[in-house]
């Protein structure tokens, strides 16, 4: 598919596919390096410590539909050259167990000499005012092609079943509603969201005490 508004003629559409092509592969390999990494990290905890601190993950890469709505939200100029500054490209969703096993996931990976952090939110220790909580990881990692390394942003999302579910159906909601909430149900999604925290804090210290 041609993005729309790329100013796109029958002599450049065959290198706007092109480049959206090289850059898919690029990010691809980029979540590819991650995923192996976290998996890796994962079984290492399994086999020293009889334990998995990753529940599961997910990932994606942005369609384009999703990249053009982007540049035109941050007002980039609708051009080929933009979709370069897209950092959230590559995503993956790590979901844990605990919430203590969110930051030993993220200082096992950090700690690799090869993993480059460019940004850090963590709304876990300061939710957004909808009631979000996730702690969110920009890193750099470099992939290997046949003639040429790249240093490729990844966004990482990492979370507990608790805040992942809570997130998912907040989504869900938005998504089916099609205009903003009206103020009571945004009301009863934080009271929803505290208490998947108190819940979260609750199953931790269980988990301790075991």
């Amino acid at each position: 598919m041609i993005p729309p508004d790329m100013s796109v003629t029958i002599e450049n559409a065959k290198e706007i596919v092109k480049v959206f092509s090289d850059l898919r592969m690029r990010y691809h390999a980029a979540i590819k390096e991650i995923s192996t990494k976290l998996e890796v990290l994962d079984n290492e905890f399994s086999v020293r410590y009889d334990y998995n601190p990753i529940h599961h993950m997910e990932c994606r890469l942005k369609s384009i539909n999703s990249i053009m709505d982007k540049i035109e939200r941050k007002g980039w100029p609708k051009e080929i050259e933009s979709v370069y500054k897209v950092m959230d490209f590559a995503g993956v969703r790590v979901v844990c167990n605990y919430m203590d096993d969110i930051y030993t996931v993220e200082e096992s990976l950090l700690r690799q000499d090869d993993i480059k952090l460019l940004k850090r939110k963590d709304y876990i220790k300061n939710p957004k005012e909808s009631g979000y909580r996730s702690l969110h990881l920009l890193v750099e990692v470099p992939i290997f092609l046949s003639d040429r390394t790249y240093n490729m942003p990844v966004e990482i999302q990492i979370r507990t079943i608790a805040m992942d579910t809570w997130a998912s159906l907040e989504h869900e909601l938005k998504y089916k509603s099609k205009k903003e909430l009206p103020g009571y149900v945004v009301q009863e999604l934080q009271n929803c969201a505290k208490s998947m925290a108190e819940i979260d804090a609750s199953m931790e210290r269980i988990h301790k005490m075991l």
